[in-house]
């Protein structure tokens, strides 16, 4: 392979990338627009599914500063989907966690998501899901500096 095809190469495989980027995040945009949410608010109520972060690690998951990340917060909790708790280890912080609303809405979005993205992977086959997890799990494993 000489330079110039690896180039295209590289050129078409970023193209693919990007296509399927905006491919998924217009599935995840419709789905978040269902339920009157902004794909930060879906992200938010996914990473409080299995933990209850403090605003600090909210804000560096999210990748916001704190005056935005206690916007979001409060808006969240003003829809009742979200409740802040005194933090058993630090006297002033607090953490973040879901109620039962915003655990339903959680729940019903994810499934949402994982029957449209399914569709989207329908046509592949069990050997190509796997290949497809094994290089994105590669593409992520990079991306985390790991």
């Amino acid at each position: 392979m000489t330079a110039g095809d690896r180039s295209d190469v590289e050129e078409s495989t970023v193209d693919a990338l990007v296509q399927l980027s905006f491919l998924v995040q217009g599935v995840l945009g419709r789905v978040a627009a269902e339920h009157d949410l902004s794909l930060v608010q879906v992200r938010l109520l996914a990473i409080l599914r299995d933990r209850r972060p403090g605003m600090l690690e909210l804000a560096r998951h999210l990748g916001l500063d704190k005056s935005s990340m206690t916007g979001l917060v409060g808006r969240a909790e003003k829809r009742g989907l979200v409740r802040r708790i005194p933090s058993p280890v630090d006297g002033r912080g607090v953490l973040v966690t879901l109620t039962q609303a915003g655990r339903e809405l959680a729940e019903r979005g994810e499934a949402e998501m994982d029957e449209r993205i399914g569709m989207l992977t329908a046509s592949l086959t069990a050997a190509e899901h796997v290949q497809l997890r094994g290089l994105a799990a590669k593409l992520l494993h990079g991306a985390a500096g790991g």
